[in-house]
């Protein structure tokens, strides 16, 4: 069992940042894939950032040059900086894991799911 814990969402305008963290009760964050996911009122969850057990990372186009995935195998805690926030990015965003398998880029593709933190932006 893996158990996630978002935090450090919040409200900002237009152009501001947030940085999100997630703190994962495992041994280390390179025994599982972890992703950042967000869910829109109204729309379908999508996956915004993943990191790979080797560290490779991945980040959805609609974020790209504004969002950086991370993560530090010490504090066991994977991180989402969000700069130049636009509208579009308001969400819950998610946090989660799969620690047995090939990492995979989707919802279906993830075991454990934290509770959401929201992000709200205002124009």
């Amino acid at each position: 069992q893996v158990q996630l814990v978002e935090s450090g969402g919040g409200s900002v305008q237009a152009g501001g940042s947030l940085r999100l963290s997630c703190a994962a009760s495992v041994y280390t964050l390179s025994h599982v894939c972890m992703a950042w996911f967000r869910q829109a009122s109204g729309k379908e969850r999508e996956g915004v950032a993943f990191i790979d057990r080797d560290g490779t990372t991945n980040v959805a186009d609609s974020v790209k040059g504004r969002f950086t995935v991370s993560r530090d195998n010490v504090k066991n805690t994977l991180y989402l900086q969000m700069n130049n926030l636009e509208p579009e990015d308001d969400a819950m965003y998610y946090c989660a894991a799969r620690r047995y398998g090939k990492c995979g880029r989707g919802p279906g593709d993830f075991d454990y799911w934290g509770q959401g933190t929201q992000v709200t932006v205002s124009s």
